[in-house]
């Protein structure tokens, strides 16, 4: 894992679940853990971070659990629960959350025009 301390902080949100709006029920999950270093995973970081609705279906989800459509990228994004995923170009665990919190607010915005 590289010298990052935004490796740490990643890393430092695992098992973490943050209300995100009360009203509309809207909250986010936190997976992150070390793993052995491998091709699928250089960073041998593997993480999920998810937003859910109050009855828990997953709206949002970028994550490395899992290969796309059969392509090798396991860093990957989902725009909704039924969302099969697309590729996600991993740069940073900072630009990692940069982008999730970015899709978050799309999606807040989105429950609050209905």
């Amino acid at each position: 894992m590289p010298n990052d301390d935004g490796w740490e902080y990643l890393l430092s949100l695992d098992g973490m679940t943050l209300v995100i709006d009360d009203h509309l029920g809207l909250w986010v999950k936190f997976v992150a853990h070390q793993v052995p270093q491998s091709p699928a995973i250089p960073h041998g970081v593997d993480y999920s971070i998810t937003l859910h609705n109050r009855t828990g279906k997953r709206l949002l989800g970028f994550d490395n659990a899992h290969a796309v459509a059969k392509r090798k990228e396991l860093d990957h994004w989902h725009r909704h629960g039924d969302d099969p995923g697309r590729a996600y170009e991993f740069e940073t665990p900072n630009q990692l959350l940069a982008d999730f919190w970015k899709e978050v607010d799309r999606i807040v915005k989105e429950h609050l025009d209905e």
